[in-house]
């Protein structure tokens, strides 16, 4: 079960301090005292230490806990040197596209590229490549082959599953084989973030992380966490059953009847409405702008 967001004991690094700016380049890390990030977190963002940036907002959480978070912000994605940048970290990669879906962020509605990228300084184009989350996790695998890959954000969560994808028209698989990550974590993803981490920093595998909620895996076949669970097909959850009448809101009590609409009468200024003469289409009022 998830813990609260601040009942764990702090890692040992707590000791270091609450960084200026969570480094971004060795020499950072050096004026830190850091010989090493416990996590490093790549975004598809600019690194902006400001709530509204989520990887800025999720590194002080986890700096707040006594880890060195590190943050590798718009690689150039075409190599995996960038992604060498900080070294390898003791814990795991956290990757994110960013604030938005990277299909979203770089093309408009008409499949067009898009000419500026509100989370970029200067609001320069082409900083991200297209589906950042699965490019930013293979080249995290391709630099440290051996340390865990977790991916998150909105573009993770909405591709966990096979989902329709605008862009090419067809039917995509889940993200999670295609980006070689070990875990995924939809949704509010803090507090499942938090025990992933001090779980891995105690010494369990990633691999045998299968209890948490909000959190995604590949599994072989047929699997299943214990003989307690039960597998229903996918294509009977959203079978309608009984459909109860709807609750007024506004009803004083459940057992009071809802009260009647009344229809307030309103004087038209006109004066064919006014005529007891008029004719019933003639009582009609077209107000133009």
């Amino acid at each position: 079960m998830t813990q609260p967001l601040f009942s764990h004991r702090k890692h040992w690094a707590a000791r270091f301090g609450t960084a200026p700016f969570l480094p971004m380049s060795r020499a950072e890390m050096t004026a830190l005292g850091w010989d090493a990030c416990d996590v490093i977190l790549v975004t598809g963002d600019a690194y902006l230490d400001h709530p509204s940036f989520g990887m800025a907002l999720i590194g002080r959480m986890l700096e707040a806990q006594g880890y060195r978070v590190g943050i590798i912000s718009q690689p150039d994605w075409h190599s995996a040197d960038a992604f060498r940048a900080l070294g390898q970290p003791t814990l795991y990669f956290g990757v994110t596209a960013g604030n938005m879906d990277s299909m979203v962020n770089r093309y408009t509605a008409d499949r067009k590229v898009r000419s500026d990228d509100a989370y970029t300084a200067h609001a320069e184009p082409n900083k991200r490549p297209d589906r950042a989350v699965t490019v930013y996790a293979q080249r995290c695998r391709e630099a440290y082959p051996g340390t865990p890959v977790i991916i998150g954000s909105i573009e993770a969560s909405l591709r966990r599953i096979a989902h329709y994808d605008y862009w090419s028209d067809t039917v995509r698989r889940s993200v999670l084989p295609d980006s070689k990550a070990d875990l995924l974590i939809f949704g509010n993803a803090e507090r499942a973030l938090l025990d992933v981490t001090h779980r891995l920093a105690k010494g369990e595998k990633i691999g045998d992380i299968r209890d948490l909620r909000g959190t995604g895996f590949m599994v072989p076949r047929d699997w299943k966490p214990d003989e307690t669970w039960i597998e229903a097909l996918s294509t009977e959850l959203d079978t309608p059953g009984a459909i109860d009448t709807h609750v007024d809101p506004y009803a004083m009590s459940p057992s009071s009847p809802p009260p009647p609409r009344r229809r307030r009468k309103v004087p038209h200024p006109c004066a064919s409405c006014r005529r007891p003469s008029a004719s019933p289409r003639a009582r009609n009022c077209a107000r133009a702008p």
